[in-house]
């Protein structure tokens, strides 16, 4: 597949500079069309007998394989969630925290994690942004330590290997800004969570939990999917992998627009789109402060010279769609591999005019 193929799914880019898969990526033609060809059945044959079923569980299986594949780990440890907010929210629940116990983060991370965090009781402890400071503030009460791959204000990359291995510690990682983004190496992480609505390109809600020991977490919010049998009076013996975590019902509309998109991605997607970040980083260093290091990821922060509010709404009139990163005077830009030349240009274009 060429980049003008690959880039052709994707109708928006016709008219839209789009640089906001940091939020939302861009949706495909066939992702929309299996949505709508799903839903079409649905209102035409009904939600209901055994093939309907059949399918539904078919389609989870398939997407299950797909996150997998993003990630490099076996499907048996992806659990099927709607968010990395709630795959957070799934294993901080399932690790039994207390008041005596200590989790280290820092202060660059989303409330998707942090929200989850506080509500566990637990002694949050927030750090900078750094390898070093994450492993200086180890005691002998830290149960976890939770961060980004990637921080969605910065985009810089934390080492989350070494987090793992200097440590020792279960690490959570919130994979929202990497999953589909870059090329993912889970290694021995404990719990790596995926927001398939961004880089993956998915209908949302849409996203996966993976957890390397599915006997570390307890489970605390049970769906239908979470167990392998049942009695009446709900006691149930979870699955063996890591579906025991499965957030529930996805419709199945929602599911074939999933497994759809996950398949719009082409070989070179990672390489691409770290071209095009440098590229992005290269154009604006004349006209703004950058903020994101060389070569982390493909987001790309920015200072402005003026209001980061009005430029943000100034460049959408002009047809380039940027994110401003509120209470810190920061833009950013998402760079996709769908991202062209012609979509920088209009960014810079935009930032120089105004």
């Amino acid at each position: 597949m060429t980049f003008e193929e690959a880039r052709a799914q994707f109708p928006v880019l016709e008219r839209l500079a789009y640089l906001n898969a940091g939020t939302n990526g861009p949706l495909a033609r066939a992702t929309v069309d299996a949505l709508v060809e799903q839903a079409q059945r649905d209102l035409e044959d009904g939600r209901n007998g055994t093939t309907y079923f059949e399918r539904m569980l078919e389609l989870r299986e398939v997407a299950r394989r797909g996150f997998a594949d993003v990630l490099g780990v076996d499907p048996a440890r992806v659990a099927l969630v709607e968010s990395t907010s709630r795959g957070c929210s799934v294993v901080l629940a399932g690790l039994g925290l207390t008041s005596e116990d200590e989790v280290v983060t820092t202060d660059q991370e989303h409330f998707g994690l942090t929200g989850p965090l506080y509500a566990t009781g637990a002694r949050v402890v927030l750090v900078d942004a750094d390898e070093d400071a994450i492993l200086d503030a180890v005691t002998p009460r830290t149960r976890l330590l939770a961060t980004s791959h990637v921080l969605w204000t910065t985009g810089r990359r934390l080492d989350v290997d070494r987090l793992k291995r200097d440590s020792g510690l279960p690490v959570l990682v919130d994979g929202a800004q990497s999953a589909g983004a870059i090329a993912v190496d889970v290694g021995q992480v404990d719990f790596y969570t995926v927001s398939a609505q961004k880089w993956l390109c998915a209908p949302d809600p849409a996203g996966a939990l993976y957890v390397r020991d599915p006997d570390s977490v307890r489970v605390q919010s049970p769906s239908y999917f979470s167990q392998e049998s049942y009695e009446r009076t709900g006691e149930f013996v979870p699955h063996e992998s890591s579906a025991r975590f499965d957030a529930g019902w996805i419709g199945v509309p929602n599911l074939a627009g999933i497994v759809a998109a996950l398949g719009t991605h082409p070989v070179w997607r990672y390489e691409r789109a770290a071209e095009t970040a440098a590229r992005c980083r290269e154009l604006l260093e004349p006209h703004v402060e950058v903020v994101t290091p060389p070569g982390h990821s493909t987001l790309v922060s920015f200072r402005p010279p003026g209001d980061p509010t009005e430029l943000v709404t100034q460049l959408a009139e002009r047809g380039v769609v940027v994110r401003e990163l509120p209470g810190r005077n920061l833009v950013r830009a998402s760079c996709g591999w769908w991202t062209n030349d012609d979509d920088l240009q209009r960014l810079v274009d935009g930032l120089r005019d105004g």
